[in-house]
């Protein structure tokens, strides 16, 4: 659609986003006008909530940003009233999975973990249901069960994947890979996947991929490939990992995976760093760099991320985004001009971590704001906190870890480390104790 548009103006479309995608679910979409597309959104009418008793904040999205901020805004002030709403019946995280494929967790550890519990714990309402378009100017959210009002909203909606940042264009191509060859950081159905091609692996060449860009969680492609090393060659099975990296060395605690590498999997990992994907032939299973190409047996491909589509369709992604993060205030997470709509989580376009830790400081402040704005007050802006442990073996278990606080440079416009970030890159059993209960206490604070 152009600009002007025959149909429709760009303003709304932008004010009726989402409502194409959620009529063609319904059998439609494509061949109507957006007016009856809109209708069509609106059939189901109000959603089945009670009725607000004090200002309402619709938070759409239940990773550890969502129920970060459900839980603390209704804390910071009890008035509001706040509903989380999350598409999923199930809780699943994605940080600790890469454990699952060495045997130190099981499934349960990941997953025994219930929205209604953390909703009832919190005093707020858990609403089961898909964000499927949204009126800004009349502060209404449209879901698959009806439309909320909101006093206040916040978008939660974590990342997709970027095929495109290693050559794959076709849709075909990318349904296989998704399928055959997933991720593993989005998709708790993903983690299964991995784990059962680790443990029937016969042997030959299991290919892991750095993304490039800012991706969710910086060092877990290193610590996935020392989890699946260490059920290799625990298990003896005869073939290699071959970790291909864009970058000249692991963005973060490079010196502690390094030496795993090394002292622990020599024959089981073969990194390649300073390695940029052209391609991928999926049904040759042979990828393509500038300088070679690499033939694999298995594997899981991480492409790179990208911000939400739920942030293209409702109109809040910055065009100029590299990655199609959120046009957003870089210190109050508001869309740019409107302060009810605000973007959390790894969707926003600030150079923090994506990681569980960073999301979880963060949403402890904007859950802060927006209490506060919401009694006609403002706070001064927070850092986040990335406190971040990596295992690098599995018997015994044993960490390495990151400490890091965030400083904005005005000159740059940008965030980098601030000169107290710390990295412990000698792996230990007690840091690798430190993370098991790290990952207690995150469930403890998302869900208790």
């Amino acid at each position: 659609m152009s600009e002007s548009g025959n149909d429709i103006s760009r303003r709304d479309f932008i004010k009726l986003s989402g409502v194409a995608a959620a009529a063609a679910t319904l059998g439609a979409g494509a061949a109507m006008p957006a007016t009856a597309q809109a209708a069509m959104v609106n059939l189901g009418g109000k959603a089945n909530l009670p009725k607000a008793k004090g200002p309402r904040l619709v938070v759409v999205g239940g990773g550890t940003s969502g129920l970060t901020i459900a839980k603390y805004a209704k804390k910071a002030n009890p008035k509001l009233d706040v509903v989380l709403v999350e598409k999923r019946d199930m809780y699943s995280s994605c940080f600790a999975s890469n454990m699952l494929y060495s045997g130190l967790i099981s499934l349960e550890f990941l997953a025994d973990h219930s929205f209604l519990d953390a909703a009832v714990n919190n005093k707020y309402t858990f609403f089961n249901a898909a964000a499927t378009g949204l009126d800004r100017a009349g502060r209404k959210l449209m879901t698959s069960e009806g439309e909320i009002d909101y006093d206040y909203l916040v978008l939660a909606p974590g990342v997709t994947y970027d095929y495109s940042r290693v050559g794959v264009k076709d849709p075909e191509a990318e349904a296989i890979l998704r399928q055959m060859y997933p991720g593993g950081f989005i998709s708790p159905t993903e983690h299964i996947t991995i784990r059962d091609k680790v443990r029937n692996f016969e042997g030959g060449t299991f290919l892991l991929t750095v993304p490039s860009g800012n991706y969710r969680c910086l060092p877990g492609p290193f610590e996935r490939a020392c989890m699946i090393a260490a059920a290799f060659k625990k298990n003896k099975v005869k073939g290699k990992i071959v970790l291909v990296d864009p970058n000249a060395a692991p963005l973060v605690k490079a010196k502690g995976f390094l030496s795993a590498f090394d002292e622990l999997y020599k024959g089981f990992i073969e990194y390649k760093p300073n390695t940029k994907i052209e391609s991928i032939d999926v049904a040759g299973r042979t990828l393509k760099t500038e300088f070679d190409t690499i033939k694999f047996d298995d594997g899981a491909i991480y492409p790179g991320v990208r911000g939400a589509h739920i942030l293209e369709a409702f109109g809040l992604m910055d065009p100029k985004s590299p990655q199609k993060e959120a046009l957003i205030d870089d210190h109050k997470y508001n869309f740019i001009g409107d302060d009810r709509v605000y973007v959390t989580g790894d969707s926003r376009p600030m150079g923090f971590s994506k990681s569980a830790n960073t999301a979880n400081t963060e949403g402890k402040y904007v859950a802060k704001l927006i209490a506060a704005r919401s009694q006609g007050k403002e706070i001064d802006w927070v850092s986040p906190e990335t406190i971040c442990y990596s295992m690098c073996n599995s018997e015994p278990a044993e960490a390495i870890s990151v400490s890091a606080r965030y400083v904005y440079d005005p000159a740059k416009k940008a965030f980098g480390f601030s000169p107290d970030t710390s990295m412990d890159e000698n792996r230990d059993v007690a840091k690798g104790n430190r993370l098991m209960e790290w990952n207690k206490g995150m469930y403890r604070d998302l869900f208790a």
